[in-house]
């Protein structure tokens, strides 16, 4: 049965990053998937007979105005750190850390002020055009549990990380080894009986910095059991990468301590990568591992600018966070603009540099964030065999900031889009075919 027809202008990338558009399409949905893709359908007779062949529920005929992209991808966003949206920036990581998270973070042993903040996660996100989220949730399991609940709920797919720090502190925000593992057991069960496989438990030691070595290889024995995806971070900042190495003097380096813990998968995403020594790149590239550029958070905390050309001329797989609340913003749009912010700083203080231009970010954002998180052939693209994740966005919808004089090209009004729009501009979000805005 045929469920959904969408019929106008499709943007998206290539497998290699390359820009497609086309004017014309008509993408067919069978519960949530797409099955087909036709082009040139530029008259009313061409679509009333493609449509005669098929027994559709709904069809949606895009406005002039209007163009599908597929949806934004965060693969690295602290949900339990939304309260702090704005704060804290006159600090670096360590001290950030210290003054203004964990002392929020500690907060979510309080299952009502969990349930309170995890409704405007999954309501801003999803406004804002976010289809995947990969969340650090909770030290606490049953907060965790109930924003994979409510992700269930409101359609967003994403993977759920009970976080993981087994590391001694005075404020006793840690866990027991023993407890760390029992409590990711449950979690992952927690998760499974919900039923929906759009929501996905990850496996979340916090940093090397919070995990000793022995719950590091434990967590990697139970992702590699359950066949789990793996979130960290690694090499954000100066004086992490210094204290890391005096934690653990025996390894190389910061990336040598988790492929040391077998944290280092194709299914492992690890945030920041800013200062990765060349040995490093070496072994991501041997484990298929992924960095996630969080530049807006590099910034704010004063962490560094990621080289992502560095990175893509090693074969490191890149993928995009906004890393609430380092970052300032929920909103993918504003993390492609510093994308490009950072890399254009870049060309300017390295001769030669080629910046990333808006082509290069917005395949990131979609199915390069895809790729890193190892869901490619799910999503991001709109081809046949993937699920229908995507964003109608309309340049004239209502008040819209941007004002439009001229006709524009479908290729400008993606720039414009990219540079200029907010969530205004994306009128209808689909997760799995589901219109959830």
């Amino acid at each position: 049965m045929v469920q959904q027809v969408f019929i106008g202008p499709l943007i998206h990338t290539k497998e290699d990053g390359e820009l497609i558009i086309k004017k014309h399409v008509a993408i067919v949905i069978e519960d949530g998937k797409i099955i087909t893709v036709v082009e040139n359908l530029t008259n009313h007779k061409e679509m009333t007979d493609f449509l005669a062949d098929y027994d559709v529920d709904k069809v949606c005929i895009l406005s002039h105005e209007e163009f599908i992209i597929p949806g934004f991808i965060d693969c690295h966003i602290h949900a339990v750190q939304f309260p702090n949206l704005g704060l804290g920036y006159d600090k670096c990581l360590l001290d950030w850390l210290e003054t203004y998270t964990f002392p929020l973070e500690k907060k979510y042993n309080d299952t009502e002020f969990a349930e309170q903040v995890f409704e405007a996660v999954l309501k801003r996100t999803i406004q804002t055009g976010t289809t995947t989220a990969c969340y650090f949730a909770s030290l606490y399991s049953d907060a965790s549990l109930i924003l994979a609940k409510k992700a269930a709920k409101m359609g967003q797919r994403a993977f759920i990380g009970k976080v993981n720090m087994n590391t001694p502190r005075k404020d006793e925000y840690y866990e027991s080894t023993e407890k760390s593992i029992k409590d990711t057991m449950a979690f992952i069960e927690a998760v499974e009986q919900i039923g929906n496989p759009l929501v996905r438990p990850v496996i979340t030691p916090r940093f090397a910095l919070s995990c000793d070595m022995k719950l590091m290889q434990e967590l990697a024995r139970i992702a590699k059991a359950k066949d789990l995806h793996i979130q960290s971070h690694v090499s954000e900042n100066k004086d992490e990468i210094k204290a890391v190495k005096n934690s653990f003097p025996e390894q190389s380096s910061y990336t040598a301590v988790y492929d040391a813990a077998g944290l280092l998968t194709n299914k492992t995403v690890l945030a920041h990568g800013v200062h990765l020594e060349d040995s490093e790149l070496a072994i991501l590239k041997q484990r298929g591992t992924a960095v996630i550029h969080c530049p807006s958070s590099n910034i704010h905390l004063r962490s560094g600018l990621c080289d992502v050309q560095r990175l893509r001329a090693n074969n490191i797989k890149i993928g995009l966070g906004t890393d609430i609340s380092g970052g300032s913003s929920y909103n993918m749009l504003e993390e492609i603009r510093s994308v490009l912010k950072v890399s254009n700083s870049l060309s300017v203080m390295k001769d030669d540099y080629i910046p990333l231009n808006y082509k290069d970010v917005f395949h990131m954002a979609t199915l390069g964030s895809a790729k890193a998180l190892s869901i490619e052939d799910k999503v991001g693209n709109l081809v046949p065999g993937k699920e229908f994740d995507a964003l109608i966005i309309n340049l004239n919808a209502k008040d819209s900031l941007l004002d439009n004089f001229q006709e524009y090209t479908l290729e400008e009004k993606l720039q414009r889009f990219i540079y200029s729009g907010d969530d205004r501009n994306i009128t209808s979000v689909y997760i799995k075919g589901r219109k959830v805005k």
